[in-house]
């Protein structure tokens, strides 16, 4: 919660209804915290109702101990939790018992769903809990009723919508009558993103519910009400990190807040942190400002900077930005801004009572001038602890900043005033250090994973291929792959490094092989994973987007490949910063952390359930061979180890014979 200090920890209670999960507590005291056995006692409840039958997993009643211990001291808690520990029902419930009210904030909409849908309702049916839970999510996710009444009453709205987006318009303005929530992923059919565009608004544009007509029935509001009155309010990750960093409160205040998911929270925290220029952000407020004054010369000298802004970062598209600025990019950000202020200056002197629902407009593009004219602001600031890049393609690149360090940021806004549980089936080794914990602040834990990981697979490392940057390494592993997966007829998971490699393996191996091969170009990623699954000697070509999130439990997947270690880019030019101030020791703080914690995710593609058998195969020598070598296979699952062919094909033709 920003602004004020951190509040006092409050005991967890026992909330169990009479008649329900009966929990004891000594001389009549309901607050204070319930002990160990109450914990358990609930835990098994919970997991007897929702596995059916009680599933003993040390792991899970040492995390949940863990999160309870957590929430009672304020001290904060690091906790790796590997695949099928069960971790959010190991957090679920101390947040449950606890008085509340707490955060839950997830990286995906997949475990953010999971959560809502699924998780929760479970368990407070199981233990009989007085719990309420919301889900929030960011303002432009609900359907803005005051912009929908602008486009059913009046003409004079530019929506600026594709050809044939009416019906698209006709259908949200339809489901808008029957939907409770208004929420975007409630949605039987993808709009486009012209019509979503036309029909919601961001946090940065809304006036707020005092300022809009339709304050009383917005939608966002509504959620944003639910969520103040629950125990539990899960949301995105990136949503809480703006809250953070946000004047305004996004979120009700709460004492503790679990971050799943939590490997991926430096780069987040960094974009929430952070801050992006584009040229159609001129180009938006163009829009709006023609919604409200037909006739505005000042719109037509927005679109002008939107359009030199692209052409003038189109030449640094993937490079840091020179400091200080380039005289060219500088010109056109300080001109821009010049014109966003005149902008500001002529909507103001529209009167708010004008005809229709134009003072409403004019609030919300008064508030998108607001918010471009501060952006532009910090960009020529050039402030020291910030790094500045472009990316994006060359027809619409997009200026970037933010933060080189988080530390001292989440020191102000997070860990004096929140307890907080990172957690994760993989952390990176030094999480704790670049977010700015200190070792005193905080306790760290790996509570493993209940699987047999040593009977179940084979972590195979081929040794014998050339080094990656050899001109022979690629026909080298074309001839590998082509080995294993005969050897487990299909049921491959290959994750590339790059669409290059991927796309050369393809055609190489269909070529070779008598199997099918999808890759992750062939199909939208829902159906090509169902076809993955229930096509059982199928194998599945995949980039970086699907080391992560895939999980393919039983006969149709026993071998993951990774073609090289997945260090990040050289020439990333935020990763070039932090590699800057970290020196000699930039390989151990920066890459080696990113490309453990990544090669862990997509190895963990593997073994999905207790059942799981098969083999990673690791083809990049360097895993046997490079002096780090040690600190990889550390975060790795704890895998029988082997650098023999012969052995893996053996191992894989076994699993194969069993499954038919």
């Amino acid at each position: 919660m920003p602004g004020g200090t951190r509040p006092s920890t409050r005991p967890l209670l026992q909330r169990f209804h009479d008649g329900g999960c009966s929990l004891s507590h000594g001389a009549g005291n309901v607050e204070q915290m319930p002990d160990i056995d109450e914990l358990e006692v609930a835990l098994d409840a919970a997991v007897s109702s929702l596995k059916g039958g009680g599933e003993h997993r040390p792991g899970q009643r040492t995390m949940c101990r863990a999160v309870a211990e957590a929430m009672e001291s304020g001290r904060h808690l690091i906790v790796a939790a590997g695949t099928g520990t069960g971790k959010s029902l190991a957090y679920l419930i101390p947040l449950a018992m606890g008085e509340g009210p707490s955060v839950v904030a997830t990286a995906t909409k997949t475990l953010q769903d999971q959560l809502v849908d699924k998780d929760l309702p479970q368990l407070v049916e199981a233990l009989n809990l007085p719990v309420r839970f919301a889900v929030l999510k960011g303002r432009s996710n609900y359907l803005c009723l005051q912009r929908l009444k602008e486009h059913l009453e009046s003409d004079q709205q530019r929506l600026d919508i594709a050809p044939g987006s009416s019906s698209e318009m006709a259908r949200l303005a339809a489901w808008a009558q029957r939907t409770d929530t208004g929420d975007r992923a409630e949605l039987d059919f993808e709009p486009s993103t012209e019509a979503w565009d036309a029909l919601s608004v961001s946090g940065r544009e809304c006036p707020g519910a005092k300022n809009c007509l339709s304050g009383p029935t917005c939608f966002a509001e509504k959620a944003g009400h639910r969520a103040e009155e629950a125990d539990i309010v899960v949301v995105n990750t990136h949503l809480y990190c703006l809250h953070l960093f946000s004047e305004t409160p996004i979120l009700p205040e709460h004492d503790t807040v679990v971050l799943d998911e939590a490997h991926g929270l430096e780069d987040i925290v960094s974009g929430a942190a952070g801050l992006v220029l584009t040229g159609g952000r001129f180009d938006n407020l163009a829009r709006h400002i023609r919604s409200v004054m037909a006739e505005a010369e000042v719109a037509d000298l927005l679109e002008s900077s939107g359009d030199r802004l692209r052409e003038v970062l189109a030449p640094f598209r993937d490079k840091s930005l020179p400091s200080p600025l380039p005289d060219n990019l500088l010109e056109v950000a300080v001109l821009g801004r010049g014109r966003v202020d005149r902008a500001g200056a002529e909507l103001k002197a529209v009167p708010d009572d004008g005809p229709g629902d134009v003072g409403q407009r004019k609030l919300r593009a008064v508030r998108a001038a607001g918010a471009l004219a501060e952006d532009l602001s910090r960009a020529v600031a050039n402030n020291a602890g910030e790094v500045a890049w472009v990316e994006g393609s060359e027809s619409s690149p997009t200026w970037r900043i933010a933060p080189i360090q988080l530390g001292d940021l989440l020191t102000e806004k997070l860990w004096p005033r929140t307890t907080a549980v990172l957690t994760s089936a993989t952390i990176p080794m030094n999480l704790g250090k670049v977010l700015g914990l200190e070792p005193e602040e905080h306790d760290t834990m790996d509570v493993g994973s209940p699987f047999d990981y040593q009977a179940a697979g084979l972590l195979y490392c081929a040794k014998h291929l050339p080094d990656p940057r050899n001109p022979d390494y690629e026909s080298a592993i074309h001839e590998e792959l082509a080995a294993l997966m005969e050897a487990a007829g299909g049921r491959t998971l290959a994750l590339f490094t790059s669409y290059r490699a991927l796309d050369r393996a393809a055609e190489v191996l269909r070529d070779k092989l008598d199997l099918k091969i999808y890759t992750q170009r062939d199909l939208p990623k829902p159906e090509l994973l169902r076809r993955f699954a229930t096509e059982v000697e199928s194998s599945l070509f995949a980039t970086m987007s699907m080391w992560q999130g895939v999980d393919v439990p039983g006969e149709s997947l026993s071998l993951v490949t990774i073609d090289r270690l997945p260090f990040p880019r050289p020439d990333d030019p935020l990763l070039e910063a932090r590699r800057e101030q970290y020196g000699k020791d930039a390989f151990r703080l920066v890459d080696l952390p990113r490309a453990g914690t990544r090669l862990a995710q997509g190895a963990g593609r593997l073994i999905r359930r207790g059942t799981d058998r098969g083999v990673v195969a690791v083809l990049d020598s360097r895993l046997a061979r490079a002096g780090y070598r040690w600190d990889l296979v550390r975060a790795l699952p704890p895998f029988t180890r082997t650098a023999e062919r012969h052995q893996v094909e053996a191992f894989l033709r076994a699993i194969r014979e069993q499954s038919q």
